[in-house]
């Protein structure tokens, strides 16, 4: 029978319907290539993982501490079965049992050395490369934008998925399709919202979470507990638009808790699961049958998948309880998969192609499965880019507040250091302007940690995006940078211009010019340093506990506390290993370097020292004698103290002002290099 051609189903042009490709879909499945379908088999799966050592401290704790053995727990322990194309296969089991494990395996995400076993598509060895293209993984929590529409959110979805060669209007009229398909026409322009944000219910949340994994129209749809969460109207509602998604050429793969009796109905096949192994695989209608022949019969108007639950539960309890449960489903030979096996699977890229030209993988250009089935990112980096960034100013527009509160709040510290600073005298013993530098450094990367939070909430969005190759991380670290430097600039320009004069700062415009670039670096390097510690470390409170910590080091050894010189040889490295220093001490060089001004003049010597009071003579007579003990002529207008002098006394002449500032430029770069590295090592999402 030959196929259509793709291009005529592309992106539900020339539906008739008006509900684009889905309705095509529905039409043809088993019907017109009935030797197309998908079987998905997975053979004798096996996973575990290592226990302990843990240790046990007895009471006295002074006693010796027990060490425990270390020991392995068997997660699957060899689970065989089939998925096909059109049906939805659902794992059942209580918490503990290894249903997320499962659904894991089959999906890609543990790595292959640590799984045991074979998982095959018609028969051919299942690719992780192959597998990241056609298939699509729903995670348990619903991890979207909360400022973000649910036509927004699906339409990044289809830029990000669907590449350059797709046309705007395709795209939107796929969303359009996908809305339709999913129930969500009523709230398709209602943003996804949050606890401070009312938006979406629960049920169409999880509708939106599904969809955006849609996009491209994968054959393969893994989803790790739908309905979790869910009164049982949207919990159906939810297992109802995975049907239609299966009836229209997909393998849906769930796992599931607790089903209702109405919405096992929706499910085509069962697998049970306790203690990672198989203790029933079959038809959901033949569970009564099944358990009626074990010695258990389900009560009369009772949902069958509870008490097949609560009885497993109840063996478990029981020793060998559970293997006899194992041993009779061995036997049991009421499975519709062995009493109706397909009669022919054509191969793996002859059925790839067929789907494609049903209007499966959107995005997929097949040639020849052994080279590739599509590029391995869809868009070009600058194109994944211009989305990301859009995003982001979107979502960062949607939230005035957060902006406007930082702003609000660098004014109003810049306004509060003016009034307290205003015109700090030049004399030595006034240390107003030292103190001012190293108060305005702090202020900067301490305000900086607010970034934490709202970074932790986009990284498992990240990690859920980037595991199936939406964008690559690259793009998103460089528009990370690109997007927050205006705004750094903007903070850095209203607390330089308010501080600058009203301080009386030496240097004129050009002095003006380093200290707001040195501000800006300030920023800079507070962002980019909260970046990388929140690429690394994945929990808030422990997030700002290690950037605190390093932060206050930082502090300790900038040269404010404890000049270099007085530093001991072996830690003066750590000295070196600081951003505030190379701050700290650019702002030093650009107010105390010039060689002609005067910072203390004879009778100045005497401020903020007992002999402050003593009269005008008493302090001549005391320079006279100073003089006299020197060797010099030092009077009442003479200077005393340069400005070379306070860089020499603080030991911060090893490095001039501009140096300082391209080191803290450099500081800020590599901590975002290193932020990238965390990503790329750590947000592979794979069990080991």
């Amino acid at each position: 029978m030959a196929f259509p051609n793709p291009k005529d189903l592309e992106l539900g042009e020339n539906d008739s319907s008006g509900n684009g490709i889905m309705a095509d879909r529905h039409q043809v499945i088993d019907l017109t290539y009935p030797n197309s379908r998908f079987v998905l088999s997975f053979i004798n799966l096996s996973y575990s993982v290592k226990v302990g050592p843990k240790m046990k401290f007895p009471v006295p704790i002074c006693r010796k501490a027990k060490v425990e053995t270390t020991q392995i727990k068997m997660l699957l322990d060899n689970i065989s079965g089939e998925a096909r194309e059109g049906e939805i296969l659902a794992v059942l089991g209580a918490s503990g049992s290894g249903k997320s494990t499962l659904i894991d395996a089959l999906a890609g995400r543990i790595e292959k050395e640590s799984l045991k076993g074979a998982i095959t598509l018609n028969g051919e060895a299942l690719e992780s490369r192959l597998l990241k293209i056609i298939s699509a993984y729903v995670m348990q929590d619903d991890l979207l934008f909360p400022m973000l529409t649910v036509e927004e959110t699906l339409m990044v979805s289809a830029e990000f998925r669907l590449p350059r060669s797709v046309s705007k209007q395709k795209k939107q009229a796929r969303v359009q399709t996908l809305i339709d398909q999913l129930g969500l026409q009523s709230a398709a322009k209602t943003v996804i919202g949050d606890e401070g944000h009312r938006g979406v219910s629960g049920g169409e949340r999880r509708r939106v979470s599904i969809g955006i994994n849609l996009i491209h129209s994968p054959i393969l749809l893994f989803l790790d507990e739908p309905t979790s969460g869910l009164d049982s109207t949207s919990a159906f509602m939810v297992v109802n638009v995975l049907r239609r998604i299966a009836r229209s050429g997909s393998i849906v793969i769930m796992s599931i808790h607790q089903p209702s009796y109405r919405l096992v109905n929706l499910l085509d096949h069962l697998i049970f699961l306790s203690n990672g192994q198989t203790v029933y695989s079959g038809q959901p209608t033949n569970l009564v049958q099944f358990f009626k022949v074990f010695g258990h019969p389900v009560p009369e108007n009772e949902n069958p998948t509870e008490f097949a639950l609560d009885l497993i539960q109840e063996l478990k309890e029981n020793p060998g309880g559970i293997t006899k449960f194992v041993e009779f489903n061995k036997s049991w030979h009421h499975d519709p998969i062995d009493q109706n096996p397909i009669s022919h699977v054509i191969s793996l890229e002859d059925a790839i192609k067929a789907s494609i030209s049903r209007g499966k993988l959107v995005a997929a250009d097949v040639s020849n499965l052994a080279t590739a089935v599509v590029p391995t990112f869809a868009n070009p980096f600058w194109i994944e880019m211009i989305v990301i960034a859009k995003r982001r100013l979107t979502t960062l527009c949607r939230i005035p507040e957060l902006l406007g509160i930082r702003f609000a709040i660098i004014l109003a510290t810049g306004l509060l250091l003016a009034n307290l600073f205003w015109h700090v005298e030049d004399s030595q013993g006034s240390q107003g302007r030292i103190g001012f530098f190293m108060f305005i450094i702090v202020f900067i990367l301490c305000i900086c940690l607010e970034e934490a939070p709202t970074f932790l909430q986009e990284k498992y969005i990240f990690i859920r995006e980037t595991s199936y190759n939406s964008y690559r991380r690259a793009s998103y670290v460089l528009t990370h940078t690109l997007v927050s430097i205006p705004f750094l600039i903007i903070l850095a320009l209203v607390l330089s211009t308010t501080t600058f004069w009203s301080v009386g700062l030496a240097g004129g415009l050009p002095g003006f010019f380093f200290f707001f670039i040195t501000i800006f670096a300030s920023f800079w390097v507070g962002s980019s340093f909260i970046t990388f510690v929140t690429g690394i470390v994945s929990d808030l409170i422990l997030a700002l506990t290690v950037a605190g910590a390093i932060l206050s080091y930082f502090f300790l050894f900038s040269g404010f506390f404890i000049s270099r010189n007085n530093i001991p040889p072996y830690l003066r490295w750590l000295h070196y290993m600081s951003v505030v220093k190379y701050l700290y001490q650019g702002l030093l060089q650009n107010e105390y370097n010039g060689p002609a001004k005067c910072f203390s003049k004879g009778m100045q010597l005497f401020e903020d020292t007992p002999l402050d009071d003593l009269p005008e003579p008493a302090k001549n007579k005391l320079l006279e004698t100073v003089s006299n003990a020197l060797g010099t002529n030092i009077t009442s207008s003479s200077c005393a103290i340069t400005g070379m002098k306070i860089l020499e006394q603080k030991g911060a002449t090893d490095i001039n002002k501009w140096n300082c500032f391209w080191i803290a430029i450099a500081f800020g770069i590599l901590f975002r290099v290193l932020f990238y590295l965390s990503l790329l090592f750590g947000s592979k999402n794979k069990r080991k």
